[in-house]
């Protein structure tokens, strides 16, 4: 299915960045619970599946890409509120999309 310009720009896609990463040994699958602030539109939280790739440290301070306007999704007791992007590989590790130079917190990607 081919989306048009009009369906792809409702999709909001934004910088933050990490201010807290903690473990969820309550997730399915191994997963991280993030904090992350988009600025103006406040402070979200994530489950992410980066635990291969990233450790808790590797991530607090790190600017990313996530969706934040997708429907909210209750994983165990955790509301996540936005989807941080990431590239799948054929292993299924995930790497974490971020600006390739320091961007403000809640800055609209196009």
């Amino acid at each position: 299915m081919e989306l048009t310009r009009a369906d792809f720009e409702k999709i909001d896609m934004r910088v933050g960045t990490i201010l807290e990463a903690t473990e969820f040994p309550d997730a399915r699958n191994a997963a991280y619970k993030l904090l992350i602030d988009f600025g103006p539109l406040g402070i979200k939280k994530s489950s992410a599946q980066i635990t291969l790739r990233y450790s808790l440290n590797d991530l607090v301070g790190k600017q990313v890409i996530a969706v934040v306007n997708v429907p909210h999704k209750q994983i165990g007791k955790f509301m996540s509120v936005c989807l941080v992007l990431g590239v799948v590989g054929n292993d299924n590790e995930v790497v974490l999309l971020k600006p390739d130079q320091q961007s403000q917190n809640g800055d609209r990607i196009l």
